[in-house]
């Protein structure tokens, strides 16, 4: 069952577990009893431990601190050649 947000005549908000079926039905505040009516929220994706919920965090969360790379992902660095030319030692060095 999804999860509604109500406030009543007297300004109390909670929530509360409905069906479907009666979201719009009022009902009673558990602070004072007056009637409540269903308020318009946001859905909360974010609490959702599928897929989605983790893609969508990840998708906001990129949009404000992106990774930095500083190599290809997958590259190995340039391996340095070794000689045992003898030879070699004697050539100039950069």
């Amino acid at each position: 069952m999804p999860i509604y947000e109500f406030r009543c005549e007297s300004a109390h908000e909670y929530e509360r577990s409905v069906p479907i079926s009666a979201r719009d039905e009022a009902q009673d505040c558990p602070d004072c009893g007056a009637p409540s009516r269903r308020r318009i929220s946001t859905p909360r994706l974010s609490r959702l431990g599928s897929g989605a919920g983790k893609l969508l965090d990840a998708t906001a969360r990129s949009a404000h601190e992106p990774a930095v790379v500083d190599r290809v992902p997958g590259a190995r660095p340039a391996a340095t050649r070794t000689t045992t030319d003898p030879r070699h030692a004697r050539l100039p060095r950069p």
